[in-house]
């Protein structure tokens, strides 16, 4: 399958640059030096992809996964492409325009292609094709959970023959096939692709023993680890120096996706500010006339990774209001101006804080950040509150959409947060962006 998907993804490389040159030059007769550029591209293509596991085994992956990584192969692919060219000076002559046709064709026509074979897949997994067939050891709620799992999603194309092990729970119409001393009998009268090892941590002389009889057999072999009551967040398994590590809480802000997320906050930030600019000079006019003190009102917020920053908003309250201190749910009791109740109430007060955006404080979409005295106050009242952390902090978020804004329910907030960060993605930002459009132009009470 992976050698048809290699020769499946060239060919469409290569016919969709000829398919741009046309729709872009109104020709199929194709330059020699583009038909060097796009074989050249071949080569590329099918290293980058490997690269990013896209010839890997799919089955129990996930559909939008498989597309973001095709996303981003053939970005990284076209940027090599552009650098090559910058380097030996032909950039000039290829079309620019050409250049992106071809990259955008070829993104939805692999990705597509991708989709559809995943779907049919799918459906005939469903319905008992092209299975592999797997047998469980282990104990406890751990195996509980995975035989609930692949009897939940036939589409995976896994076969449960059974488990086997000790202290076993409620396991439906799943079979016992015996316990942990029946394993090399049933292997050796059985036959099954994978053997999948569910055994607690806190029992690792059995996980031993299982592993050594094992040894025996020449079965594939996967170890689930007990780590489902360890609150995880984002968790991926990496290694280091080629010691395998489990990342129980990870942040989806690092590597390539860091660089993704930065892109979209400077070009988006930069064209909001670009466009709603009077709007800022005239508001920034508005808080000066009809008050004392400064326009902007910077404070203290916790950000990414704990760190301290300064977020502005344009001042809608006097500059003494706050002088006995503040407390957690009085936002709206605080005295303002009448030009502050009303940026307040619109929520354009929040503005500036695309400023913080451009300086690398705060991301367009993220948790929102909160006072360093309420951020003390919380970590140790809602359980994983620190969590959220691990990204940048937004002007809107998934929280906010979903109307836990202000001072609200914490914990929703910290869940919908929480629920953000494990499924974060270019595609789900901008979900979030136009949601958060959407509530402001209905004149809903879009106040975080």
């Amino acid at each position: 399958m992976s050698v048809l998907m290699r020769i499946f993804d060239a060919i469409i490389v290569v016919t969709m640059a000829r398919f741009a040159y046309s729709l872009w030059l109104g020709t199929w007769i194709v330059p020699k030096h583009y038909e060097l550029g796009y074989t050249v591209s071949v080569f590329a293509t099918v290293l980058v992809f490997n690269h990013f596991r896209l010839y890997r085994v799919w089955r129990g992956g996930s559909k939008s996964e498989e597309i973001k990584n095709v996303f981003y192969a053939l970005a990284s692919t076209f940027v090599i492409l552009a650098i090559a060219s910058a380097m030996t000076k032909t950039t000039d002559s290829y079309s620019r325009g050409w250049f992106l046709i071809w990259w955008g064709l070829s993104f939805v026509v692999i990705g597509g292609y991708r989709f559809v074979v995943r779907l049919i897949l799918n459906v005939l997994r469903k319905k008992g094709y092209n299975q592999r067939s797997i047998v469980i050891i282990g104990s406890g709620a751990i195996v509980e959970r995975l035989v609930a799992t692949v009897e939940e999603n036939r589409w995976i194309g896994l076969q449960l023959k059974g488990v086997l092990g000790d202290d076993l729970g409620h396991l439906g119409k799943t079979q016992v096939l015996g316990g942990y001393e029946d394993v090399v009998t049933y292997l050796e009268t059985n036959t099954v692709d994978q053997v999948w090892v569910a055994i607690p941590l806190n029992q690792m002389d059995k996980i031993k023993d299982v592993l050594a009889d094992l040894s025996l057999f020449s079965t594939t072999i996967k170890y689930v680890p007990d780590v489902f009551d360890f609150n995880l967040l984002n968790h991926s398994v990496g290694s280091i120096a080629n010691i395998p590590v489990i990342n129980l809480t990870d942040s989806p802000n690092e590597g390539i996706n860091a660089f993704i997320k930065r892109c979209e906050d400077i070009i988006l930030s930069s064209i909001i500010l670009f466009l709603v600019s009077p709007l800022m000079l005239g508001l920034a006019l508005g808080v000066k006339l009809t008050s004392k003190g400064p326009v902007f009102y910077r404070q203290e917020r916790i950000g990414w990774n704990g760190a301290k920053f300064n977020m502005f908003k344009f001042r809608s309250m006097p500059v003494d209001v706050e002088q006995n201190g503040v407390k957690w749910g009085s936002a709206n009791e605080k005295t303002k101006t009448k030009f502050g109740a009303f940026i307040r109430k619109t929520s354009l007060d929040e503005l500036p804080q695309f400023l913080n955006v451009l300086k690398g404080d705060m991301s367009i979409v993220g948790p929102r950040p909160e006072r360093t005295v309420f951020v003390d106050q919380f970590k140790k009242e809602i359980p994983r509150y620190m969590q959220k952390h691990v990204m940048k902090a937004g002007i809107t978020g998934w929280a906010q959409v979903n109307g836990w804004r202000g001072d609200t329910n914490l914990h929703k907030r910290i869940e919908c947060d929480l629920f953000y960060i494990e499924n974060w993605s270019i595609w789900f930002d901008l979900k979030i962006i136009v949601l958060t459009v959407l509530a402001g132009f209905f004149n809903l009470n879009f106040k975080r």
